[in-house]
């Protein structure tokens, strides 16, 4: 799979990046080259996510359910 990035110089130095595909998941690196590495481990493990909370979804008697909390 193939997934653009967006990698933005950090004031406090070195890059964030964030993946616009995948709400929600982005990281950082203090240099360009780490932060694509670090990008491509975010990719990973929001992906396995999304495998766990599929797992659920289709367990036998599971119940999921969303809820709404306010801050």
């Amino acid at each position: 799979m193939k997934f653009n990035v967006i990698l933005k110089q950090s004031e406090e130095g070195g890059y964030d990046v964030i993946v616009p595909a995948l709400d929600g998941c982005f990281t950082q690196g203090d240099t360009e080259s780490e932060a694509i590495k670090n990008a491509k481990e975010a990719i990973i493990c929001y992906l396995e996510g999304l495998q766990k909370l599929n797992q659920i979804k289709s367990t036998p008697k599971a119940i999921l359910k969303e809820i709404e909390v306010a801050i």
